[in-house]
C-alpha cells in the first residue's frame, strides 16, 4: 500500500514469525499451517493488508511428493525494504524475534 509505512507485529506471533524470516532473507522451505490453524498465505496476506509490507509473491508449477502437479509460492521483501527496515527499529525487533544471529 503506497504511502503507508509498514509496520512490525508482535516479534513472538505467526506473524512475527514469519516477518523475521523475511526480513532475515532466510528460506523457509516447507512451512506447514501453523498449528493447523493458520497457513502461510494468510499470514503473508494480513502482512501485506494489516501491516502494509509490501511482499512479494512468485508462484510456480511444481511436483507433489507423490507426483501431482502442484503450485508452489515463495514470498519475498524486495532488499531495499529489508534495508530500510532493518535501519529503522527492525534490527532490534528482529532480535527480539528470532535472536542475536537473525540481526544483520
Amino acid at each position: 500500500m503506497p504511502g503507508k509505512s509498514p509496520i512490525f507485529p508482535g516479534p513472538r506471533t505467526a506473524r512475527g514469525i514469519v516477518l523475521a524470516v523475511l526480513l532475515s532473507n532466510a528460506d523457509q522451505a516447507g512451512a506447514e499451517p501453523l498449528r493447523g490453524r493458520v497457513t502461510l498465505a494468510a499470514i503473508v496476506r494480513a502482512l501485506k493488508r494489516k501491516y502494509h509490507w509490501p511482499i512479494e509473491t512468485t508462484s510456480f508449477p511444481s511436483n507433489a511428493a507423490d507426483g501431482r502437479a502442484t503450485w508452489a509460492t515463495v514470498y519475498s521483501l524486495p532488499a531495499h525494504v529489508i534495508d530500510k527496515a532493518l535501519d529503522a527499529r527492525g534490527r532490534d525487533w528482529l532480535r527480539s524475534s528470532l535472536g542475536d544471529q537473525a540481526a544483520r
